[in-house]
């Protein structure tokens, strides 16, 4: 690889680190082609990108998107997204269906460093579609109490006539 490509590519990564809401750091040693096109097909689905780098790159990358500094050693593949908890999601997915060959190592989350832990909370937490079904559930609640009550209502109306 030419020093310009490697240019291109600091220069690609350090303007998609910026501007996403989280990025993952993963081990993915000794997985197979199948089960990282399963990855690559997960992360499709919920808009989040997954890439191998080169460590030193994707080192200098963070460091230009204003990132803490993350130690980057071995094997790493790469998954970013601007939704924080689907980029979370797919590595907790991808970590659990691999286990024996794929493993979160830490990540940057709002450009601070994030460990193991943080990252799987947040794979628990429900997704954006989650949440706004449960805001709809509630704001519908006391319209649908009433409706019941209105219907009781008539009910013991038309009993009693």
């Amino acid at each position: 690889m030419t020093r310009i490509e490697k240019e291109a590519i600091v220069n690609e990564l350090s303007t998609a680190f910026a501007d996403q809401g989280a990025v993952i750091v993963c081990d993915y040693k000794g997985m197979t082609v199948e089960a990282l096109e399963g990855v690559r097909a997960l992360a499709r689905e919920n808009d989040v990108q997954v890439r191998v780098i080169k460590n030193t790159l994707a080192g200098i990358a963070l460091k230009n998107a204003n990132c803490d500094e993350l130690t980057l050693t071995d094997t790493n593949i790469f998954i970013w997204g601007e939704d924080q908890i689907a980029t979370c999601k797919v590595a907790d997915k991808s970590a659990i269906a691999n286990k024996e060959n794929f493993s979160i190592k830490a990540g940057v989350i709002e450009s601070k460093v994030a460990d193991l832990v943080t990252i799987e909370a947040m794979a628990k937490l429900p997704g954006r579609e989650e949440l706004l079904g449960m805001l709809l559930n509630v704001w519908n609640g006391p319209a649908r109490a009433i409706t019941i009550g209105l219907q009781a209502l008539a009910t013991k109306k038309e009993e009693e006539a």
